[in-house]
């Protein structure tokens, strides 16, 4: 028996693209979710044990959070890591932590999420993004300067890797954690708004 051909989807746009002119794009029937130096790239669907995990994290975390932060799932995030005009890097992190002026800037005046707009950035590992999650956007969210970064493994043993910014040192971590994870009792820090690159 053979197998019919896959197909692909239309040539993606021959240049690279700023950040606005991939916001500009919306929803496509191409699967496009992310931007990484103004090259589009296509990522699958999640599988049910990701969304399930996905879901009870931002339960969980959302229930913690203090007035002024808000959880978000699978949002577009501007990593302001070049200037304006140039190729840009845009993110889609499972979850995220907010500030909750955001999403009120956004409705008012367009745009996408920004790094400075972030606390808490958190990636589930698929099969097809360990080494994904575990160094490319552990650099690029540490350059972005988000100051907390959690890395979730779903196979078994179920594990967290919770990263923080150290300095100049970039993101420092304690090792996974495959029992119980608890955070300190403290606030996390509201966003800042770094100096654009």
């Amino acid at each position: 028996m053979t197998e019919a051909p896959i197909e692909l989807p239309e040539p993606r746009p021959p240049r690279l693209l700023t950040v606005a002119e991939y916001a500009a794009l919306g929803d496509t029937d191409y699967g496009y979710t992310e931007l990484l130096e103004g090259r589009l790239l296509l990522s699958p669907s999640p599988a049910p044990d990701h969304i399930y995990a996905m879901g009870e994290l931002f339960v969980a975390i959302r229930a913690a959070l203090p007035q002024g932060l808000e959880a978000l799932q699978d949002a577009d995030l501007d990593l302001q890591l070049a200037p304006e005009h140039s190729p840009g890097t845009v993110r889609r992190p499972d979850l995220m932590v907010v500030n909750a002026n955001a999403r009120r800037r956004i409705r008012a005046a367009g745009g996408l999420l920004q790094a400075s707009d972030v606390s808490l950035v958190l990636e589930i590992v698929s099969p097809g993004s360990v080494r994904t999650d575990r160094l490319t956007k552990r650099g690029e969210y540490s350059d972005a300067r988000i100051p907390h970064y959690w890395i979730v493994d779903i196979t078994q043993p179920v594990s967290i890797l919770a990263c923080h910014l150290a300095g100049e040192f970039g993101y420092v971590d304690s090792g996974e954690i495959t029992d119980t994870f608890t955070t300190p009792r403290r606030r996390l820090p509201r966003p800042t708004r770094p100096a654009r690159r």
